[in-house]
């Protein structure tokens, strides 16, 4: 991921072994990575049983919250592709019966988002 790219807020994807290394141990049982996406400071991984978002807070970055979404909790999601002039393409997704997106990502050209929307779909749609 470009520093340009990445000071506008947009994610750039994250190899697995990476985020097995920093994050392994968030994983239940059984749970494997499938999907992971970078933001600046924050992290959202797509796991076999949940998305997990990992949100650096403060100037050290010493707190770090870690929310867990179940796949079963997510509603509806959206998927919106970069245009031509367009840097980013974004994710919307809403928890239970919210009205507003409860979580919004952006990211850069890079990322396949039909890949993300296959992931998603796969595990909300079961």
């Amino acid at each position: 991921m470009g520093l340009f790219s990445a000071l506008l807020g947009n994610a750039g994807t994250v190899n697995q072994e990476t985020l097995i290394k920093d994050y392994g141990k968030l994983l239940a049982e059984g749970e494997m990575i499938e999907l992971g996406f970078k933001l600046i400071r924050d992290t959202f991984i797509f796991t076999s049983k949940r998305l997990i978002l990992i949100e650096v807070q403060g100037l050290t970055g010493n707190k770090v919250e870690y929310l867990s979404v179940s796949y079963k909790s997510i509603s509806r999601f959206s998927v919106e592709t970069a245009g031509t002039f367009e840097l980013d393409a974004e994710l919307k997704i809403w928890v239970s019966s919210e009205v507003e997106p409860s979580i919004r990502k952006k990211f850069n050209k890079a990322v396949d988002v039909y890949e993300v929307q296959k992931v998603l779909a796969m595990h909300v749609l079961r």
